[in-house]
């Protein structure tokens, strides 16, 4: 069921629903909210007044009407200070809109008091607040049986925005596109491997093309064969699944585009270099980066910007097998250079240089990659932030300013030229793999050998893609990681 909402031109104390949500900064009690406390027989009042609820960051409080009187329950949503107006508003909503759904209510409505918008217009409060909605209200049931005491589905829940919901509705509009990409990326996220092999990538994409009106060709082994992306198929060999290679493209203005290129390993086993066995399932999230892909141009579909962008996702299953691809094989990239392979488990690099080299018959204005690329990112950066690599400062500078805007932060690392050192075969032009020792760098260097021509940034989310714990804002699993940043960078351009 997809959650409806609209923009109402109505306070919190002239609107009915089973549930009023009320987001508030930390420190004393909002004004203007009089009316509403006096319907909860003032709760609200006594709440603050007792310090059981503060406002800070996450907190929630539920307020019940006094007994015999109709009226809606309460949930205070506490927002913390607003150093961070974007993120403590996104975040907020989020939390609001996940109590909801727990609760079991049928609607909901959903109010921020102009104090809790701090610097930010009515308009930008509108967008983050159908990001932050959509965030929170989504789980994915679709695998488990029905439980006989289901609780009702959120349906609904509906903004109040009195004198401002012009204003916030036309924000709501970007909201809402970006937060339906995000969307789209963590369904595609959570499937497992045997639900989402690169066939299927490849038609999710068709329905997306479709959906928006892109252009999109889909090459499957032979064309890819025909192409001469030796890397691409090196990773795929082991598989009883073929792989595909996508290129979609949306026209909303002419001249060069900006290319996105998302890894789309449907599963990763580590082929011949095999992974241990725990938590090997989550390597369904090693496409994460074509789900973003995917969801920035469900975006794009939806709004509509004066943009040039291509998409190109190349997707593989990596699996151990007797035709797999074995370390010390030398295969040509798409490029012509040589690639050793000395750990099959490094295949999403060798998938990206086959697509970044594909991009120069785009004369691109910039490419940027994202992946689930390394686990050495997550030693360096943790589950809060990116790695960022690139070869132009300004590109860079732009994703780190999205990044900011749409709470998915990035941190860049260096590209230094001794870096390139690691990553020296004895046989070939460049191996795979350049060690232990700065992992997720030398990776990043390893793209940057199939880069000609073009700004090109690369972006590791291996350890911000999905999450291993849930948390009062969002449900454990994916994250939909880089929809928003790419979504946000996409428009500052437009």
């Amino acid at each position: 069921m997809s959650l409806q909402t609209q923009i109402l031109d109505a306070g919190p104390e002239s609107h009915s629903a089973p549930l009023l949500v009320l987001l508030v900064p930390s420190g004393d009690r909002p004004g203007g909210l009089d009316a509403v406390d006096a319907a909860a027989g003032g709760d609200l009042v006594r709440c603050y007044a007792t310090g059981d609820f503060t406002g800070k960051r996450d907190e929630t409080a539920l307020l019940y009407p006094p007994t015999g009187r109709p009226g809606p329950r309460i949930l205070l949503v506490g927002m913390g200070t607003l150093e961070n107006p974007r993120a403590a508003i996104r975040r907020a909503a989020a939390v609001g809109a996940k109590r909801a759904r727990v609760m079991g209510v049928e609607s909901a409505a959903m109010f921020l008091p102009p104090i809790g918008r701090g610097s930010l217009s009515a308009r930008e409060a509108g967008q983050l607040l159908a990001e932050g909605i959509a965030k929170g209200a989504w789980h994915f049931p679709d695998f488990k049986r029905p439980q006989e005491d289901k609780k009702p589905e959120l349906a609904r829940i509906d903004i109040l925005a009195p004198g401002e919901s012009a204003a916030v509705q036309e924000g709501y509009e970007i909201g809402a596109a970006i937060a339906a990409g995000q969307l789209v990326c963590r369904r595609l996220q959570i499937l497992p491997g045997n639900h989402l092999p690169p066939r299927r990538i490849a038609e999710a994409a068709e329905e997306v093309a479709r959906r928006g009106g892109h252009t999109i060709t889909v090459l499957d082994r032979a064309a890819i064969e025909k192409e001469g992306m030796g890397a691409l198929l090196a990773v795929a060999q082991g598989s009883a699944e073929e792989p595909r290679f996508i290129a979609l493209e949306y026209r909303g203005a002419e001249g060069p585009p900006v290319v996105l290129v998302g890894k789309g390993v449907s599963f990763d086993s580590g082929g011949i270099s095999i992974k241990p066995a725990p938590n090997m399932e989550d390597m369904k999230y090693d496409m994460s980066g074509a789900a973003a892909v995917l969801g920035a141009f469900e975006m794009l579909g939806r709004l509509r910007p004066r943009l040039h962008v291509v998409g190109l996702i190349p997707s593989a299953e990596n699996m151990p097998s007797a035709s797999a691809a074995r370390p010390g094989d030398v295969v040509k990239s798409h490029l012509g250079k040589t690639i050793e392979i000395v750990n099959t488990d490094a295949e999403g690099r060798l998938l990206l240089a086959d697509a970044l080299s594909y991009a120069r018959r785009y004369s691109p204005a910039c490419a940027i990659d994202l992946a689930t690329l390394t686990g050495a990112i997550s030693i360096a950066l943790g589950p809060f932030a990116a790695g960022l690599m690139g070869t132009d400062p300004a590109l860079t500078r732009a994703l780190i300013e999205a990044g900011q805007r749409a709470d998915e932060r990035v941190w860049e690392l260096p590209l230094w030229d001794e870096y390139k050192e690691l990553n020296k075969s004895d046989i070939a032009d460049v191996k795979n793999s350049g060690g232990r020792s700065a992992g997720s760098i030398t990776a990043g260097w390893f793209l940057r050998e199939f880069v000609e021509g073009f700004p090109w940034a690369h972006l590791d989310i291996a350890a911000t893609a999905y999450s291993d714990r849930e948390d009062p804002s969002t449900v454990k699993g994916p994250t939909g990681m880089g929809v928003r940043l790419l979504s946000e960078f996409l428009l500052a351009r437009a």
